[in-house]
C-alpha cells in the first residue's frame, strides 16, 4: 500500500493529513503529486470531482512555497465560490504543523471587495479565486500575480461552460513566462484544449485517471420507465424506499426546481431548492442545511449544482436527463465521493430511451433498469 511518505510528502503534512482521516492516497494523489513534487512542469490532469484533486495538487503547491517571501506564489482559480471556500479550508488545514506559516486567502464575488482588498494587504502566499472577482482585483491593482510560480485550474470545463472564457483567456495572458500551469478537467471540451495550446507547454505532463471511464467507476446506473404526469409520486416512491439516504435531484429548469421542491415539502420531505435566481446568502443557507444533514434532498439545476462537495450521497436522481452529456457526466460525478458507491437514476418518459442509449454508448458505462 503506497503512502504519502513514500510519495515525498514531508511529515508536518502527513500529520495533518491522519487528522482530517486521509490516510491512502486515491490513484490521482498517487500518480501526480510525486511529478509534481520532483519536476517543475506544466500538467493537464483528466479526473473527476470527488478523486482527491485539492490533495494531489494542494499539497505540491505548498510544497513549493517560500515562506519567508511575503509575495503571492500561488493561484488557485476554481469555478465556484464554494469550490473556492473548500480548497482554501482543506489548505489550511495540511499546513497546521509546518513551521513558519503559509498564508491562503480565498476572494470571490457575492462579498464586498473592499474587505478582499483589505486582506490581500496583509501577507499572502497563495490566492484561491474565481475568475471574475479575481480579474477584477487584478485590474484594480489590488492583487499582483506578477511572481506567481504555480498557477492551478481547477474544474477548468466548468469554468468554461460557466462562461468564463474571458476572463480566464485575460488571467492567463499576465506573467506566462515564468510559471508553471496545472490545469484539472472532467471532460476535455476544445475550449480546454486551446487553453492548453495557448498558456501550457507543448511538453506538458498528461495524466487520465481511469483512463476508460469517463464517469467514476464507483457509481451504478439505472432508469425508471415513467410519463411526465407521474414523475412526482415516482420520485415520491423513490425517497419512501430510501429514508436514510441523502442525495441531489437534478431539474433542466429553475420553475421545475422550485415546482418539485415545493411539491415534496408539502409531502414531507426534508428537501430545498438551489436555483440561479437565488441571493448568494439564501444559497449558503441552503447549503448549510445540507451539509448538516437538516436537508436530505437538495433539488438543484445543472447551473446552481456546481461547486456542491458533500461527501455520503447515496444517490443522483435526474428529473430529466441533461442535454449535454458533459453535464450527466458532473450530475453523477456529486455522488460515489471519496471512494463511496452511488446510484444515478434517471426517469424516463417515452420516446426518451435513445438518450440513455446514447449516454450509455458515448460515455462506456452501462445503464440497468429498475421496476418500481
Amino acid at each position: 500500500m503506497t503512502t504519502f511518505s513514500d510519495l515525498g510528502i514531508k511529515k508536518p503534512f502527513i500529520k495533518a493529513l491522519k487528522e482530517i482521516k486521509i490516510v491512502n492516497p486515491t490513484e490521482i494523489q498517487k500518480t501526480v503529486i510525486p511529478i509534481l513534487l520532483e519536476t517543475q512542469t506544466d500538467l493537464i490532469g483528466l479526473a473527476q470531482t470527488g478523486t482527491g484533486k485539492t490533495a494531489a495538487f494542494g499539497l505540491p503547491l505548498l510544497h513549493s512555497i517560500d515562506n519567508n517571501k511575503e509575495e503571492i506564489q500561488g493561484l488557485v482559480i476554481a469555478p465556484t465560490r464554494e469550490l473556492a471556500q473548500q480548497i482554501k479550508k482543506q489548505l489550511f488545514k495540511f499546513t497546521k504543523y509546518i513551521d513558519g506559516k503559509i498564508f491562503v486567502e480565498a476572494v470571490y464575488g457575492g462579498e464586498k471587495i473592499d474587505r478582499q482588498i483589505k486582506s490581500l494587504s496583509r501577507t499572502t502566499h497563495i490566492v484561491v479565486a474565481t475568475p471574475g472577482r479575481l480579474l477584477d482585483l487584478i485590474e484594480r491593482n489590488a492583487l499582483d500575480i506578477s511572481k506567481v510560480k504555480t498557477l492551478v485550474l481547477d474544474e477548468a470545463d466548468e469554468m468554461l461552460s460557466m462562461g468564463f472564457k474571458e476572463e480566464l483567456n485575460k488571467i492567463l495572458k499576465y506573467n506566462t513566462s515564468n510559471r508553471h500551469t496545472w490545469l484539472f478537467s472532467a471532460t476535455m471540451p476544445d475550449e480546454i484544449k486551446s487553453i492548453i495550446k495557448n498558456y501550457m507547454s507543448k511538453d506538458a505532463v498528461r495524466i487520465e485517471v481511469n483512463k476508460n471511464s469517463l464517469v467514476n467507476e464507483n457509481i451504478s446506473h439505472h432508469y425508471i420507465h415513467t410519463n411526465i404526469k407521474d414523475k412526482t409520486n415516482m420520485i415520491i416512491r423513490i425517497l419512501d424506499k430510501r429514508p436514510e439516504d441523502r442525495g441531489v435531484i437534478f431539474c433542466r429548469t429553475k420553475a421545475g426546481a422550485r415546482q418539485l421542491a415545493k411539491q415534496l415539502t408539502e409531502e414531507g420531505f426534508a428537501v430545498d431548492a438551489l436555483e440561479g435566481d437565488m441571493q448568494q446568502k439564501e444559497r449558503d443557507k441552503v447549503m448549510r442545511a445540507f451539509k448538516n444533514e437538516s436537508l436530505q434532498v437538495l433539488i438543484s439545476t445543472d447551473v446552481s449544482a456546481r461547486g456542491i462537495d458533500v461527501n455520503n450521497l447515496a444517490f443522483v436522481l435526474h428529473h430529466q436527463l441533461p442535454e449535454q452529456m458533459d453535464y450527466y457526466t458532473h450530475r453523477s460525478g456529486r455522488t460515489a465521493r471519496a471512494g463511496k458507491t452511488g446510484q444515478s437514476i434517471a426517469l424516463i418518459i417515452p420516446g426518451e430511451m435513445q438518450k440513455v442509449l446514447d449516454i450509455q454508448r458515448t460515455l462506456g458505462i452501462s445503464f440497468k433498469e429498475i421496476v418500481m
